[in-house]
């Protein structure tokens, strides 16, 4: 009885690891542990409050957290405001037809050799995103002999689906008839019908963002993708279609943005998802043999740092 009175004043207070190692009872251990953990929460939640009560308007404000993002290594290339040599560029590039409205983009979509049902899934995924698209099945012609084609029956760009062990691994778009063509890294793709509560898309010309294209290879990027959408949205639609770069990892999404009222507004995801990672961007239309590289990702010499980031 003496050693019982004194086992059980031992666990008051804070109690250490021994303690809860002393109860041989498994349940109990587990009891008197979760219970401790709610104290030590509830006392550290009312050290929070009780200093914010105190802070006072005189305080230094407190830091921003340091994050990749923010740390990012200092790129020269890097564009600040309206620069006159970018927008200068912009004026003289391939794609100017299509931002200043001069003409309307039509997409040809493709899929590697024997495409599998992931692919597949992927290609109707993106054919319900961009609109003015047609699919061609690939069966066994040479991307070589597509591209011509392409360009006499007026496509301006062909966007080719590869796949590695049956799921879609990469994405290839190309710009007609001068390119250039932009060759990405395919992931986490995941159709609308996996997509909780999402919406039904409708035929409407979507709103297009490029978010977070800071660099020159940015600005190039995001002109590639751009250019695969008209410039002219129906904004009855409601629907985004968003190209967000962070830590140049390309996220896509499509949303339908609500208005609940005068103030506020809501978004309904409508699908797909996917992930690109830029591999390379090469001058004119798709040559892996004889087409000359702007930019190639070399990840043992480029990717020295955490921190560094091309777009």
């Amino acid at each position: 009885l003496k050693f019982a009175k004194q086992n059980s004043s031992a666990m008051e207070g804070v109690p250490g690891e021994k303690r809860f190692s002393d109860i041989k009872n498994k349940q109990r251990r587990r009891a008197q542990f979760e219970k401790y953990k709610r104290e030590k929460a509830k006392k550290k939640s009312e050290l929070k409050k009780k200093a914010k009560r105190t802070k006072s308007d005189e305080d230094p404000p407190k830091p921003p957290p340091k994050t990749i993002d923010n740390t990012r290594e200092a790129d020269e290339t890097t564009v600040v405001g309206d620069d006159e040599e970018i927008l200068q560029d912009e004026r003289t590039d391939e794609l100017e037809w299509c931002f200043d409205k001069s003409g309307i983009p039509k997409v040809l979509i493709t899929t590697s050799h024997r495409p599998h049902t992931d692919t597949i899934n992927l290609v109707e995924e993106l054919c319900c995103v961009i609109p003015d698209c047609q699919f061609l099945p690939r069966k066994t012609d040479d991307l070589k002999k597509i591209i011509p084609q392409a360009i006499e029956r007026g496509f301006t760009a062909v966007v080719v689906v590869n796949e590695d062990h049956k799921k879609p691994n990469a994405l290839v778009v190309s710009h007609l008839p001068y390119g250039p063509t932009a060759h990405f890294k395919l992931t986490s793709f995941r159709p609308a019908r996996a997509i909780r509560g999402h919406g039904r898309r409708t035929r409407h010309r979507p709103e297009v963002i490029l978010n977070r294209f800071t660099t020159r290879l940015g600005f190039s990027v995001s002109r590639v993708l751009g250019a695969l959408y008209p410039t002219d949205p129906e904004f009855q639609g409601r629907s985004v279609v968003t190209w967000h770069n962070q830590r140049d990892f390309i996220f896509f999404r499509h949303h339908r943005y609500i208005f609940k009222n005068a103030k506020k507004t809501g978004l309904q995801e409508l699908g797909p998802r996917f992930t690109l990672k830029l591999r390379s961007v090469q001058r004119g239309t798709f040559d892996t043999k004889f087409g000359e590289f702007e930019w190639i990702l070399k990840r043992h010499e480029m990717e020295t740092s955490r921190r560094r980031f091309f777009l």
